[in-house]
């Protein structure tokens, strides 16, 4: 049985990801201090053999030496994320995502284990030039703008892992596009399209920050973990860096006016200026789309759910489980 290491696993991504590694048949421990996780996401399956949750920190060292020692290998989400997380408290989200990764990739090489690292799109910035490709330029705004600490602090954990591939771990590198799907936070952590559901349930103002136009792409969440999976255990993928997204680009004022169909709701879309509400630190990107070629042909990635789909079964989730 294969000992699979977790971090983060409390999160949406990285409880499905723990889903479909015990379906495997692994045998997998989640460290999550659940700061942004919740034990709802994993609550059916505390008690079952084959799993493990200790809620804890990365941060931990004495911890992660041993978790890392007794596993064979490490699939590291654990981050702080977010827009308004790391816009309110950017001194956490650099400390936690550069020093918490330095600590988990030490301890790896320590024992010599395979990491499957998750980055993020945030690291192309707000580049103009788009699709993106794993190896395109990164351009970002002033670092007395807090937004770009989150995509420097991922920016400089990839930094760590190519070093420590030149020096052989094998250790690789996804970076998410937007994921979304069941186990979505209603307060709209992690996922505009969390947001949009959670308002449009209660009939409440869907809140449109700019003027809509800017565009995403939107990967529901079997996809986003059937491409960690490639990319963990692949080994043409050691050494290296994907996309794992859906390349089809939607704008987010036609995110809200789908949401808003699909749901039947009676709220008003509303478009609200970014300072009301991040504050003056902050700045957006107008278009973020993956180029997937690599993903495809070197791990054979095919995202496979579309939006309208992937919206109606998030959706139905979220009216059994979201307050109104």
């Amino acid at each position: 049985m294969k000992r699979v290491l977790v971090t983060g696993g409390a999160g949406v991504i990285g409880s499905h990801l723990t889903d479909a590694l015990i379906s495997r048949g692994c045998e997998v421990t989640i460290v999550d201090n659940l700061s942004t996780g919740r034990i709802e996401n994993i609550e059916h399956l505390v008690g079952k053999p084959g799993f493990h949750f200790i809620n804890s920190s990365i941060m931990e060292t004495q911890l992660m030496d041993e978790l890392i020692r007794n596993c064979d290998s490490v699939y590291h989400l654990a981050a702080a994320v977010g827009v308004k997380y790391i816009v309110d408290d950017p001194l956490q989200g650099i400390l936690t995502n550069v020093k918490g990764t330095e600590i988990v990739l030490e301890i790896a090489y320590k024992y010599w284990k395979r990491v499957l690292f998750t980055s993020s799109s945030e690291v192309y910035g707000r580049s103009k030039k788009v699709p993106f490709k794993e190896d395109s330029e990164r351009v970002l705004g002033s670092t007395e703008v807090d937004r770009w600490s989150y995509s420097t602090a991922k920016a400089v954990d990839e930094h760590v892992c190519f070093a420590y591939a030149k020096k052989g771990l094998p250790v690789s590198i996804v970076r998410y596009f937007n994921a979304y799907g069941p186990r979505i936070d209603q307060r709209g952590y992690g996922s505009v399209v969390a947001g949009f559901i959670s308002q449009a349930l209660r009939n409440a103002d869907l809140t449109v920050h700019g003027d809509g136009g800017q565009t995403r792409c939107f990967t529901y969440i079997e996809d986003t973990v059937a491409g960690t999976l490639l990319a963990g255990e692949e080994p043409k993928a050691v050494g290296k860096v994907f996309n794992i997204g859906n390349d089809r680009e939607t704008s987010i004022i036609e995110l809200a006016e789908m949401i808003k169909e699909k749901t039947g709701s009676k709220s008003k879309i509303v478009k609200i200026p970014y300072e009301k509400a991040y504050g003056d630190s902050y700045e957006d990107t107008m278009r973020r789309v993956p180029d997937i070629t690599k993903a495809r042909t070197e791990l054979g990635f095919s995202p496979a759910v579309p939006l309208e789909k992937g919206l109606e079964k998030t959706i139905e989730w979220a009216k059994e489980n979201y307050t109104r």
